[in-house]
């Protein structure tokens, strides 16, 4: 039987399948918010995008089936790619570089999740075309690398263990939140909000918000269990 559990320094067996079920629970009840961010700084598909993806992951769940880390998370990579739209391709190859962060049954480390994390930054950036502060899901992606790789740096004395991995994405997660809940001071220079320029100040960027859901998600996974909040989202 594996150990579905975490120790301070390693990952749960079953990360992937508890990553993306519960990634899956929270955007669905996230679905509304985050459509309504859109709908008033942007096209307003989002929500309705969010829930496609959703309806596809629970498909691609079942192919899954006893699967390991790569093949749950690329479960989740094919259910974005269903949907089309611009959010769909980008949340499809940032989950697929994701789950290339092992091959074969392997679970990642914190730093092989880390370094996995940094390229679907590189690729999102790489086709979506987005910076830093142009108000999309980079904004809130960005710092929770940076947070892990700074956690990383300082659990490097710790011996071989390494950095607590459960402390270690709650950092990130709270780095995305409050990067995600900060676009609301930007003007979007990418995406549907760029054509609103300074009127869709005030309003959280709904693909930032999303991020952030998938770093709690990771960190809720990797704590075996706990709530991940969207309270913030409004």
């Amino acid at each position: 039987m594996n150990d579905t559990t975490s120790t301070s320094r390693t990952l749960p067996d079953d990360l992937g399948h508890a990553f993306v079920t519960t990634l899956r629970e929270v955007l669905l009840s996230a679905a509304d918010a985050l459509g309504d961010l859109d709908r008033r700084a942007g096209d307003g598909d989002f929500g309705a995008n969010v829930r496609t993806a959703m309806k596809n992951a629970e498909k691609e769940f079942d192919t899954a089936g006893e699967g390991s880390y790569r093949d749950w998370v690329t479960a989740m990579s094919r259910a974005w790619l269903g949907v089309g739209r611009t959010s769909g391709p980008l949340f499809g190859m940032f989950f697929r570089d994701l789950a290339r962060a092992v091959d074969g049954d392997a679970v990642p480390t914190l730093g092989e999740l880390t370094e996995a994390l940094a390229a679907g930054q590189a690729v999102i950036q790489k086709y979506g075309e987005a910076k830093v502060g142009d108000r999309t899901m980079v904004d809130a992606l960005a710092p929770a690398v940076d947070a892990l790789r700074q956690q990383s740096d300082e659990g490097a004395g710790e011996g071989e263990g390494g950095a607590d991995p459960s402390a270690a994405l709650a950092a990130a997660e709270q780095a995305a939140v409050d990067a995600a809940t900060a676009t609301a001071d930007l003007t979007a220079r990418r995406g549907r909000a760029s054509y609103v320029g300074d009127s869709a100040k005030g309003v959280i960027d709904p693909g930032a918000a999303a991020m952030a859901l998938v770093i709690g998600a990771l960190r809720a996974a990797v704590s075996g269990g706990g709530e991940v909040d969207t309270a913030w989202i409004r």
